[in-house]
């Protein structure tokens, strides 16, 4: 039996979901700027995928294993505290060392660091939210936590032009060709990592453990073995509702890679008319991505909370698809603007479907699963994300020059399309009130 949880106010929730801002301003640092810093060493424009496997590798390995790990850790400080403070300490160092990297090899080992970190603290993160509240407050939880999405990728977006504005020089550049205020950012996304977790960690402590909660996790099966057990247990035993989800994502993260992964690319040429890394040009346009993709983030952190009655009302399937439909309308017209005003048009749909992406999917998800799964669930549920990213980036490559003519603005136009497809996955999900099924501790 699992006792009541507390009811937590609105500001307690929004304290508890402080330090997802420093999680996701480090992923915001790395989808604006890693295909340029990949660039400014020297890569090849048409292998920029398969310098991005760091992500989706490392979250394959890491976030299931931290789960299942996280679900049965006892210690003074909780089940998942300890994988917060250490995946923020190591995501920290990563952010600090990766703008002066000197080659091309050593910024992408770097990002195999860093992302191995930023996915320690993730999972144990979303299932700490799972943990501390009631399934009435599910929807609040995870979309105030999609939020602080929006607004911590706002900031990470906009910190290089922000630096510009107080009077950085935006030509300076490193030995490496790595701009100084990219430099900037990732210094300010170091310190934010850490603090903004131990925040949430001294205002929301998790909820101690009963006696009988403890003697049953002690009595399951330890070390590695009982890990990986736990994690094929899941599996086995994984609930309908999210085996209908994969569809969903498998199209939705695919398209998402191909938009980070070359929007810089398609504004240098749509808007520059350039596709030479080391020009002013090239600098521009990834100073324009972090304003529109800012400005898509600041969209993203207004419409989260603004969703939380209307996916009470709709539900979290139907608001998901509106949404995927709005950021694929975005990305069709992308390509074909090239007055820089109104480039902040499509970023309005794109904005609605990540705070889509960030929160509601893990509301239909929070209701299918049980409660002493919650962190091998959530680590499974981010292979969902990580096979699909890591697919787009091994494939790919194999299309760009033969069916997208080698021009990066079709591979936005490839983004659309899927994220039509989808919004009509989605609509598959049978998201039906569920009881999840309780696991035999014995």
């Amino acid at each position: 039996m699992h006792l009541p949880k507390p009811h937590l106010s609105f500001w307690q929730i929004v304290n508890m979901n402080v330090g997802f801002f420093g999680i996701q301003f480090s992923f915001g640092l790395q989808q604006a700027n890693m295909s340029p810093i990949y660039q400014y060493l020297g890569a090849d424009e048409s292998k920029l995928p398969l310098l991005w496997l760091a992500g989706p590798v490392t979250g394959l390995l890491v976030q299931p294993i931290i789960g299942a790990m996280s679900d049965r850790t006892v210690s003074r400080w909780g089940r998942r505290t300890p994988y917060f403070l250490i995946g923020a300490i190591l995501c920290s160092l990563g952010l600090l060392l990766m703008p002066f990297s000197p080659t091309l090899w050593f910024a992408a080992g770097l990002l195999w660091i860093l992302d191995a970190a930023n996915n320690t603290t993730m999972e144990p993160y979303r299932a700490y939210v799972s943990d501390r509240l009631e399934r009435n407050q599910h929807s609040l939880g995870f979309l105030t936590q999609s939020a602080f999405t929006g607004l911590a990728q706002t900031a990470a977006y906009l910190a290089p032009s922000i630096l510009v504005g107080l009077g950085m020089n935006k030509d300076a550049v490193g030995g490496n060709h790595i701009p100084d205020v990219t430099m900037a950012a990732f210094v300010i996304g170091a310190v934010l990592s850490f603090t903004t977790v131990w925040w949430s960690v001294r205002k929301v402590p998790e909820l101690p453990l009963s006696a009988p909660e403890i003697a049953a996790m002690r009595a399951k099966p330890r070390g590695i073995g009982g890990t990986l057990g736990e994690i094929v247990s899941a599996f086995k035993d994984m609930p309908p509702m999210m085996r209908r989800l994969w569809w969903m994502k498998l199209f939705q993260w695919y398209g998402m890679m191909c938009y980070w992964i070359y929007i810089v690319p398609t504004l240098a040429r749509t808007m520059f008319d350039t596709a030479d890394a080391t020009s002013a040009g090239f600098r521009d346009a990834s100073l324009l991505n972090g304003q529109i993709g800012g400005f898509y983030n600041f969209i993203a952190f207004l419409s989260a909370f603004a969703m939380v009655p209307v996916v009470r009302r709709l539900g979290p399937k139907a608001v998901h698809a509106v949404c995927l439909l709005c950021a694929a309308a975005g990305m069709w017209a992308l390509p074909e603007i090239r007055d820089k005003a109104l480039l902040f048009l499509p970023m309005i749909g794109i904005g609605l479907a990540w705070a889509s992406i960030m929160g509601n999917p893990y509301v239909m998800l929070a209701s299918s699963i049980p409660p002493e799964r919650a962190g091998v669930y959530m680590g499974i549920f981010n292979m969902f994300i990580v096979i699909p990213m890591l697919i787009q980036m091994l494939t790919l490559p194999l299309i760009y020059n033969s069916l997208l003519g080698g021009q990066p603005e079709n591979v936005i136009r490839l983004a659309g399309t899927l994220l039509a497809c989808a919004a009509v996955a989605v609509l598959f999900v049978d998201t039906r009130q569920q009881q999840p099924r309780a696991v035999p501790t014995a």
